[in-house]
């Protein structure tokens, strides 16, 4: 059931974002105020490839996970969006139907604008074009950084490069012990595979290695990272 309030933890989510935080606060109250808040159970479908865009949004909490269908129907999941980041703009820019699939990993909310109060927003402020343009410069210049991964660094730094991301996307501190971080994100070997292109064998072999070095500990619940700086020295000494 949707939920018109976002949560105190929710809200400071989407302000500390990276990129809605350096907003006008005008232009913020603006997209708050026409804002309205959906909830997902885990699995729950938020929006399907083909669908035509109808809205503007914004994870609150949990995980958004993308996700495409091979040719044999295998689903692979793309990329995990975390609380603060915005999506769904690119295809009311251009009119056309949603191109990958969007489910909620674990409990999620989002925030959501409608696309008539989306055209209003840039009618009223120039700033969102500009601001959405440096939003999209940031994306293609992760794309390309990740396909230059893709194709120049072994496994076992990409892997490395990835755990780094989901310490700082979804890190927190761990209770069992002073400076080990667990990545609260609960993924399957097999989602990590998909996320680096790679088997879920290999991946688990590379996060066996990691484990003896000290550098992560593999638990029933997760990772947790014992040695950022051992991950780092993975992901530049493996470059």
């Amino acid at each position: 059931m949707d939920d018109p309030i976002l949560t105190i933890e929710e809200r400071e989510a989407i302000n500390s974002g990276r990129w809605f935080s350096s907003l006008s606060p005008s232009l913020r109250h603006d997209i708050l105020r026409c804002a309205y808040v959906k909830r997902f159970k885990d699995g729950a479908l938020i929006c399907a490839r083909g669908d035509l865009p109808e809205e503007w949004t914004a994870c609150a909490r949990g995980a958004v996970r993308v996700s495409s269908t091979s040719l044999s129907g295998k689903q692979i999941t793309l990329t995990y969006v975390e609380p603060g980041i915005w999506l769904g703009d690119v295809a009311l820019f251009d009119g056309d139907r949603r191109t990958h699939d969007a489910y909620a990993h674990g409990e999620t909310t989002m925030l959501c604008v409608s696309k008539a109060d989306f055209q209003k927003i840039l009618a009223q402020h120039v700033e969102l074009y500009e601001a959405l343009l440096r939003l999209h410069a940031r994306r293609i210049r992760q794309l390309y950084g990740l396909v230059e991964d893709l194709n120049t660094l072994p496994l076992r730094a990409r892997l490395a490069k990835q755990l780094l991301h989901l310490v700082r996307s979804y890190g927190a501190p761990s209770l069992s012990s002073d400076g080990e971080i667990r990545i609260s994100l609960q993924l399957a070997q097999e989602e990590l595979a998909q996320l680096l292109g790679a088997s879920r064998q290999r991946v688990n072999q590379e996060l066996k290695a990691m484990e003896r070095e000290d550098a992560i500990r593999i638990e029933p619940s997760g990772l947790v990272v014992r040695q950022r700086e051992a991950l780092l020295r993975i992901a530049v000494a493996d470059s």
